[in-house]
């Protein structure tokens, strides 16, 4: 991180980029329940405000998913995504685009396989590639925010497979 007003990019080193996260983000609870679209007043996947950068990340005091919770943290650090849960976000193609190899804020997608009869992407877990073998992500099986290396991921089935990156389009999506 530099010492420049504003978000940065963070370090690729993941415990010392998440170190450097505001409290807001270090401390989320997991919650299923709390997930892109859900609707208000529970979650309200995108609540009006500030623009980027300008105000805290959406709160997240009652928890979130890991889809959730990775959409707060690239809009703490600007790039905003539209609430699409992970099949839609795979699918996707006017927020964001594939990406290989993914970069530092690229969003990862993991899943156990394709599952029959759902679209490619259908309950993938979602983290924020923070740099080489980090990634960072609002973890079920701890609970709260990790850092991970891919061979974390690889070592549970639920996670097995790497599906792939995608990376925020510059001025791809807008609130309103």
């Amino acid at each position: 991180m530099s010492s420049a007003a504003g978000p940065q990019v963070p370090n690729v080193r993941g415990p010392v980029a998440f170190d450097a996260l505001p409290g807001a983000l270090r401390n989320v609870a997991y919650s299923a329940a709390r997930h892109p679209g859900a609707g208000p007043p529970e979650c309200p996947s995108y609540p009006a405000g500030p623009a980027a950068g300008t105000a805290a990340p959406p709160d997240l005091a009652g928890g979130a998913n890991c889809q959730r919770y990775a959409y707060a943290v690239l809009a703490h650090f600007g790039p905003r995504v539209p609430p699409l849960r992970s099949a839609e976000l795979w699918a996707d193609r006017a927020a964001t685009r594939r990406a290989a190899p993914p970069g530092p804020l690229d969003l990862v997608l993991f899943d156990a396989g394709p599952l029959a009869g759902r679209p490619e992407g259908y309950g993938a877990h979602l983290g924020v590639h923070l740099g080489p073998d980090r990634v960072l992500h609002l973890c079920r099986e701890v609970g709260r925010p990790a850092v991970w290396g891919y061979a974390d991921f690889a070592a549970r089935a639920r996670y097995a497979r790497f599906l792939g990156a995608k990376r925020v389009v510059p001025d791809g999506f807008r609130e309103g």
